[in-house]
């Protein structure tokens, strides 16, 4: 049943901007202070007060098109929004709708499926609404704090077609606005943000089905919870004779499943029109050059100079690019070993595991180099290199002395590991049988017992050379 069904979705994605004031107030930004401690007239909407545009707001929304290979508008404006809710005081919210700052942006995903470029059908600035606090038994309570946060909403085409592809967009966008530097995105903080529109239609078919909207997904593993109840869902409701009503839903982390919020709007419900307090926004080619001029290299970028450098494969370089911090890293470490690749391995895979983003990983690149030196000659192996890092993420120091006062150091000499293989060879003589009769993976289970007999110091390559050599003779 549900495998006639294909999903089409669409995010709209809410990305705070790393300014010190809000939008169109000097009122700070800061996180997590004291609730109603950061408002003032402007941004919670008082009779008489004007609006005054933050002209990094457009610099940092005009950084963010660029990245995504969006159109940037010489000429938009921002316009009121109306709605009434009780977390916006003013009962509109100040954003662009028909002439948004950015627009025919795309970005390109890598899923098991291969590649595929998803387009980006927006992105306008606009001003964040204030935060309900509930509190069971006293009631709900209204913090300001947030009103008049600068936020950019990036709206893509309806081009994802699994929540595999939803993640994989994300995960780009997310390390492309990092790189640029215009929001820390922390999602458990808000300042990463997703609504994702999902419909379905029968397979081969053209015609897009009624869509919902779940609203304010704060992971990564939210949003494919998310899409995969709610298709679910959809696909059950049209195979019962139902219809899937246009609606916005919320996802409970805890159930998995999500609820129906309230019937949800169209454009024309907000009854838009120009804000009469701001005036337009034109961006000059001199702006746009500046802009232009100090965009990093971005990770598409330097994912490909990783392959043509250093040889790596497209996963490897992809997870090294993800996170700016973890690639320079690389790149510093790349520049002081024999062996980038082994480098490419180690910080990819244990530096990065052990070291929490937003924290500077606290081991010296040149001691990964040293790691990755001793590694390709053969000196120590895998095993060790990962008891040495988590070591160093301890307390940093010389990797050499470390495998020195531990005896870390891998064995490689085949005379010392024969007597040990005869031993293992003779303690499991069903194994050896298994193996005779044809059963490869017995082999397996012969390097497997070799490691821990030489407490994972042993090099797997000469283990396996001499446990040939030695079950050739039987």
């Amino acid at each position: 049943m549900i495998a006639n069904y294909e999903m089409v979705i669409g995010l709209e994605v809410h990305v705070e901007l790393k300014t010190a004031t809000k939008i169109f107030c000097g009122c700070s930004t800061k996180f997590g202070v004291a609730p109603n401690t950061q408002c003032c007239p402007v941004c919670t909407g008082m009779p008489g007060s004007l609006p005054v545009l933050n002209g990094k707001v457009v610099e940092y929304a005009v950084k963010a098109g660029l990245a995504t290979g969006c159109k940037i508008a010489t000429y938009s404006k921002q316009d009121r929004k109306n709605y009434f809710y009780p977390d916006l005081p003013k009962a509109y919210q100040i954003s662009q709708y028909d002439l948004p700052l950015c627009s025919e942006g795309y970005l390109d995903i890598e899923t098991e499926n291969g590649k595929k470029r998803i387009g980006i059908t927006r992105i306008h600035i606009e001003e964040d609404a204030g935060k309900l606090v509930h509190q069971e038994g006293k009631g709900t309570f209204i913090d300001c704090n947030r009103c008049g946060v600068p936020l950019i909403e990036i709206v893509s085409e309806p081009d994802m077609r699994s929540a595999e592809e939803a993640r994989a967009y994300l995960q780009k966008l997310r390390a492309i606005i990092l790189y640029t530097g215009v929001s820390d995105c922390k999602m458990n903080e808000g300042s990463l943000r997703c609504d994702v529109n999902l419909s379905i239609r029968k397979k081969g078919s053209d015609k897009l089905g009624t869509r919902t909207e779940m609203k304010n997904l704060n992971s990564f593993q939210n949003v494919v919870k998310a899409i995969e109840y709610e298709y679910a869902r959809q696909v059950s409701v049209l195979e019962e004779g139902g219809e899937v009503i246009q609606e916005t839903r919320r996802f409970d982390m805890n159930t998995g499943k999500t609820s129906s919020m309230r019937s949800k709007e169209n454009a024309d419900d907000y009854r838009y029109f120009p804000d009469p307090d701001l005036v337009p926004i034109v961006i000059s080619p001199e702006f746009l050059e500046e802009i232009k001029t100090s965009i990093p290299v971005l990770p598409d970028q330097r994912k490909q100079s990783y392959q043509e450098k250093y040889g790596l494969s497209s996963l490897a370089a992809e997870t090294l690019v993800t996170r700016k911090d973890i690639a320079d890293y690389f790149e510093t470490a790349a520049g002081m070993t024999e062996y980038p690749v082994l480098a490419a391995n180690l910080v990819s895979g244990e530096v990065a595991r052990l070291c929490p983003e937003e924290q500077a990983v606290p081991v010296a690149p040149e001691h990964i180099a040293v790691l990755a030196d001793l590694l390709g000659q053969g000196k120590i192996n895998g095993g060790t290199c990962k008891k040495v890092i988590a070591q160093l993420f301890q307390q940093d120091g010389d990797p050499l002395k470390i495998i020195e006062a531990q005896g870390l150091q891998q064995i490689s000499d085949p005379a010392v590991l024969r007597p040990m293989a005869e031993e293992v060879l003779r303690q499991s003589q069903k194994v050896v049988n298994d193996y005779q009769n044809g059963n490869k993976n017995a082999f397996h289970a012969l390097v497997g017992q070799m490691m821990k007999k030489t407490q994972g110091k042993g090099n797997p390559q000469v283990i396996g050379q001499v446990l040939t050599e030695l079950l050739e003779q039987k």
